[in-house]
């Protein structure tokens, strides 16, 4: 069976409103943890939890800088879910065209 275990983690990190939020601040650039919370109107801790969970999701890195902690979006954010989308894709697109192939050569004459 082949495995798609980055696909659940993936998946699963986007599937709360707040890491996508997340996910579109840091689009704009690095931002510390405390800057995140204050704009999520979040605590430490419930900030901290949300930025692991997309950390262990190889979507945000997280460097300490003094006493400060700071988020970035890894710079290969989402290589593997969109390479293993365009794979499906492209079997999708292959099967459309042999339907395709077949109603043609099964249409009957008029």
């Amino acid at each position: 069976m082949v495995q798609y275990d980055f696909l659940d983690a993936s998946f699963g990190a986007l599937a709360d409103p707040t890491r996508r939020g997340i996910l579109e601040r840091l689009g704009r650039g690095p931002a510390s943890v405390s800057e995140l919370a204050e704009r999520f109107e979040m605590t430490l801790t419930g900030i901290s939890k949300h930025i692991n969970l997309l950390e262990d999701a190889g979507m945000v890195v997280t460097e300490k800088r003094g006493r400060v902690r700071y988020c970035r979006i890894d710079e290969h954010v989402f290589d593997r879910e969109v390479a293993w989308m365009q794979s499906y894709r492209q079997m999708l697109e292959a099967r459309m065209d042999r339907l395709g192939e077949f109603l043609r050569r099964t249409e009957p004459e008029q």
